[in-house]
């Protein structure tokens, strides 16, 4: 990501297009910072697809644009022992980190156990589908602007092992 950003300095905006989850939350996580330190703009456009992991990557932009059109897919995490978000005590450090990650991304604390509690609602191996307005709702977002400018596009990013 780093060298993205300093081979293309210009960009300020990502466009979310088709974008699945990840194998690997911590680094997700990680990479989700580096936008947000980053500074820059997160937009889902109309058609545009964020599902799983993305959803964190999507919630690091600096500036939140959806549109009605887009779609978005949650469910609870897994770890790489195979045990889910409901396999760990509420006030356990693996529920914390996400939460430590919301606020980090400008959630207060009670949205912030709103939506996570609304991702963890639905098994791994499931999905709740959100429209673009369903999703503004949940994230505290205005209405969409009447047009999303088109920037340069991120359609999927796989670091594998790069940040482990």
């Amino acid at each position: 990501f780093a060298a993205m950003l300093q081979r293309f300095p210009h960009i300020t905006t990502i466009a979310f297009i088709d974008c699945p989850g990840t194998y690997d939350d911590r680094a997700n996580l990680t990479v989700g910072r580096m936008i947000r330190a980053a500074g820059l703009a997160a937009v889902v456009p109309e058609g545009g697809s964020v599902r799983s992991g993305a959803v964190e990557l999507f919630l690091a932009g600096a500036g939140l644009q959806i549109a009605d059109g887009a779609e978005f897919a949650v469910h609870a995490w897994m770890d790489d022992r195979g045990l889910s978000a409901g396999d760990y005590a509420a006030d356990s450090p693996e529920h914390a980190k996400y939460l430590a990650y919301y606020a980090e991304m400008g959630m207060e604390s009670a949205q912030a156990a709103r939506f996570y509690a609304l991702t963890n609602s639905v098994p791994f191996e499931q999905a709740l589908w959100l429209s673009g307005a369903e999703m503004r709702g949940w994230i505290g977002l205005e209405a969409p602007v009447a047009e999303i400018q088109q920037q340069p596009r991120l359609a999927y990013l796989d670091l594998g092992p790069a940040l482990n």
